[in-house]
Order: structure tokens, then sequence, then C-alpha cells
């Protein structure tokens, strides 16, 4: 696909269709690299998103009730 460059003040710009943009999930934000002699523009990917999103402890008593709430509380014992 062939795309004129835009003058946009003192700088130049592309108009990105907005199919393009959608099968490349491009929102706001994107990741711009010099590779060679090429643009590379790609989805910014949060790490790490929904690793929770489906967790369940193995028990509910993953965390017992019995810590202390203070640090310096007279429960703790060593």
């Amino acid at each position: 696909m062939r795309i004129n460059l835009v003058k946009i003040g003192k700088s130049t710009g592309v108009i990105i269709p907005a199919a393009l943009l959608a099968s490349c999930e491009l929102t706001d934000a994107i990741d711009l690299q010099v590779k060679g002699k090429k643009l590379v523009i790609a989805a910014i990917k949060s790490p790490r998103v929904g690793w929770f999103d489906n967790y369940q402890p193995a028990n509910d008593e993953a965390v017992p009730d019995s810590i202390p709430a203070e640090e310096n509380s007279y429960e703790w014992q060593w």
C-alpha cells in the first residue's frame, strides 16, 4: 500500500487507515523503532497484563489468619 507523507507543522506525518490500526491493535500510543532503513510501528503491550485474571487460590487458607497486623506486635515469635 502506498501512502504519502503529510506535512504537519515543521514535522512530517503518516496517515494510517483505520482498518490497519484496528488489525494491528494500535491505539493511542505506539512503539516506534528504526531497523536498518525501515520504521517499525508496533502496539505497546503492558507486561503481565491479565496474568491473574483467572487466578483461584489453592484453598481458602492460603494466608493464615494468625499473622499479626502490626510488625511491632507482641504476637511475633521467632
